[in-house]
């Protein structure tokens, strides 16, 4: 397969799936809705006080990430198991990774988008100063999403084929986003605070780290997982 028919499936898979879920909207709005819902109730939960929600904010927003992502994570192979559309893409010439980089593709863009929404309502809710940390709050919500984004997409793939996917996607994925999650809120509220110890460029290499890890090993890896 040369590298121009590769890039243009990769790109079909990724639009065909962020059009369809343009086209709906449904899953979109209601994410993010939860997501809202979410950051609302651990505000409620923590009370009135702004020091206990300003340290515990790095970790609220990743886990309304988290819990938000998975959701969208069950929806990407979910046309293609019920319409029998995954096994035509799967007879196709070629190796099986364009598969997987568009839907990675499009599932980055799905929640980076939900973050672009959650974030500035955490940032209402919990008074947080998100303008000065702004850029180096953007690189570590990248870094954190792709590594989650890759995990997710992996296990979506794995977990797809089983009726009871929605049950079996968190039991695989969350386990091995331990390591991730705890660099990634390392790395944010360090990026909240202003950095004041020096440590968050060591959580940035560590997401960094995990990353490139977890993409050499998912892409290595996809053709046994989705084959099964």
């Amino acid at each position: 397969m040369t590298a121009r028919l590769a890039l243009s499936r990769v790109m079909a898979v990724a639009w065909k799936d962020l059009t369809t879920e343009r086209r709906s909207k449904a899953g979109f709005n209601g994410v993010v809705f939860m997501a809202a819902i979410t950051l609302l109730m651990f505000g409620f939960a923590l009370g009135p006080d702004p020091a206990p929600i300003r340290t515990a904010a790095a970790g609220l927003l990743w886990l309304t990430v988290l819990l938000s992502g998975v959701l969208a994570f069950n929806r990407s192979y979910e046309l293609e198991i019920e319409a029998g559309a995954l096994d035509a893409l799967l007879l196709y010439p070629g190796g099986r990774w364009p598969i997987f980089a568009g839907k990675l593709l499009a599932n980055l863009a799905f929640v980076l988008l939900v973050e672009a929404i959650t974030v500035p309502i955490a940032g209402v809710l919990y008074d947080l100063p998100l303008l000065t940390p702004l850029p180096g709050l953007v690189g570590v919500l990248f870094l954190g999403t792709v590594g989650f984004v890759t995990l997710g997409t992996y296990y979506a793939a794995m977990a797809s084929r089983v009726r009871a996917r929605e049950v079996l996607l968190p039991l695989l994925l969350f386990p091995m986003l331990v390591p991730l999650l705890v660099a990634a809120v390392g790395a944010t509220k360090a990026v909240l605070a202003g950095d004041p110890m020096g440590y968050g460029s060591a959580w940035i290499r560590l997401l960094a780290a995990f990353d490139i890890v977890f993409l050499a090993a998912t892409f290595m890896t996809f053709d046994y997982v989705i084959g099964e």
